[in-house]
């Protein structure tokens, strides 16, 4: 795990948060994307942190550009 949690370029579907997380915890985009869709058929603020994420993670290419 020693990736840095960041928005890829490739592989996003709508804003790369998914994609984001699953290649942080070495896991497939499709399994975290189906991990929240089914836990938007449950009460809470899943929409809010997706939101959050997008918001803070930042995008593959200004994180490589600041960190060289």
């Amino acid at each position: 795990m020693s990736r840095k949690l960041v928005r890829p370029r490739e592989g996003r579907m709508l804003a790369g948060v998914c994609a984001g997380l699953a290649r942080r915890f070495n896991t497939s985009a499709n399994l975290i994307r189906l991990l929240f869709l089914l836990s938007l058929l449950l009460p809470g603020t899943q929409v809010i942190v997706y939101l959050v994420l997008w918001i803070l993670m930042p995008n593959e290419d200004r994180y490589a550009a600041t960190n060289h």
